[in-house]
């Protein structure tokens, strides 16, 4: 054989075993929330050991650890955040706390157990969060602890034109969101992530719930927010922007001048609050990894304050949702800041093909054409909690939407190992 043909098959199958490679080390990332996990690790070390060997042998190259539930209290060494002592869990209908009793370093022991079994293991941090409630197990967190705290929370306003503080809300169960404009809020949040940028083994930070509350354009009547607001402005506002339409507003909304500034300000409040969080982790351990889990479905995202885009992505040209959207709110986009991104495709089980949203495949090409390059992004479902994953049952999809995400973005996200070791989906992800 042609000495030039032999050197050419050798160098196609070299080029051939690099791409399988490339395809190979894109990151699979499995998510532990606390509270779901709480009966199973607070009081174990030896099964942490034991479902980090298993979670590397199931397929996976790395864990999010959630070590600030929404309560506030923490999983870690910190000296601003108070050390979480119990976490509401749902029970026969209702929830209930859990204790935690144990006092080995969480994270650390996560840190430790994950590297043996050769995972890389980061940080989940929910940000803009101090405090939890229900009514079948009342109040958690250091905004009831500290009542003097109850300031830094987000003002809501409800359905019938009233607002309130958000630790005084009754209507809602779950997280007590705080006011992303409080500079002291941003402060001790800063101070709380150069604590954990301490832990010298740690491979990454993920920032969740880096938002204002959840898709309502109504937690930011604060007087932090209205003068924040002014000054951004240069002027008093007339009027709050949303007063006129409280609760939830829709992608049909048709925002006015005004409105558009009041959605620009409060993602500009984000972006910038994402930039101080980047630096501050970077000064401390400066090859540590920092980025920021969002929902998949941006066109409805921006109700949060978020604009997880590219700057340079043309969003009123791109998005009939964002057809309003300034240079000015183009410019919030903050996908340039952050060394990864983590998309939340939580589509229901059976779509999972297509080009839009609400397809998983639809969620991870539309997030590269938004990300426009500017960092890494990995995505993926719910397999617990979405439409058609909640009986379980699902094992015979799991790989081919592992493959479908895989294809189209850099990584694979599974959100969350509780739902995993409860339908016994240890071997769906396996290569």
């Amino acid at each position: 054989m042609h000495k030039f043909i032999v050197k050419a098959i050798l160098l196609l199958s070299v080029l051939a075993l690099a791409a399988c490679s490339r395809q190979e080390q894109k990151p699979r990332i499995l998510w532990i929330e606390a509270g779901a996990s709480s009966d199973y690790y607070f009081e174990s070390q030896e099964n942490i050991i034991n479902d980090c060997k298993r979670i590397a042998d199931a397929g996976f190259t790395q864990i999010v650890v959630d070590v600030r539930p929404t309560s506030g209290d923490v999983l870690f060494k910190s000296s601003v955040a108070p050390e979480l002592r119990q976490i509401a869990r749902w029970h026969d209908g209702g929830h209930k706390y859990s204790p935690r009793t144990a006092d080995f370093d969480y994270l650390q022991a996560f840190i430790d157990a994950g590297h043996k079994a050769g995972l890389k293991v980061m940080a989940g941090v929910n940000m803009m969060v101090g405090g939890w409630w229900s009514a079948s197990a009342g109040p958690e967190g250091m905004v009831y602890d500290h009542p003097e705290l109850k300031e830094w929370c987000a003002v809501d306003l409800l359905p019938d034109g009233n607002l309130v503080n958000f630790a005084d809300n009754k209507s809602t169960i779950g997280g007590r969101f705080l006011d992303p404009t409080n500079r002291d809020v941003q402060e001790f949040l800063l101070k709380m992530l150069e604590d954990l940028a301490a832990y010298k083994k740690l491979d990454g930070i993920v920032l969740d719930r880096c938002r204002f509350d959840d898709y309502a354009l109504d937690a930011g009547y604060t007087q932090s927010a209205y003068k924040g607001f002014s000054e951004y402005l240069g002027r008093e506002p007339e009027r709050w922007p949303v007063l006129k339409g409280p609760g939830h507003i829709w992608i049909d909304w048709d925002p006015d001048e005004l409105d558009v500034k009041w959605l620009t300000y409060r993602c500009k409040v984000i972006h910038d609050f994402v930039g101080e969080c980047v630096e501050t982790v970077h000064a401390k351990a400066p090859k540590l990894k920092i980025g920021v889990y969002v929902g998949a479905w941006f066109s409805e995202y921006y109700r949060s304050g978020v604009n997880w885009t590219s700057p340079k992505y043309d969003l009123a040209k791109e998005e009939k949702t964002f057809w309003w959207a300034t240079p000015e709110y183009q410019a919030t986009g903050f996908a340039n800041l952050v060394d990864f991104l983590i998309l939340g495709a939580y589509g229901p089980a059976d779509n999972i093909h297509g080009d839009g949203e609400w397809t998983m495949e639809g969620f991870a090409k539309l997030g590269r054409k938004r990300i426009c390059g500017d960092t890494p992004f990995a995505i993926g479902p719910d397999i617990g909690n979405g439409k058609g994953f909640e009986k379980g049952g699902r094992a015979d999809i799991l790989p081919e939407i592992a493959q479908t995400l895989l294809d189209n973005s850099d990584g694979l996200f599974v959100f969350d190992l509780c739902h995993i070791r409860m339908f016994d989906y240890w071997d769906a992800f396996k290569k």
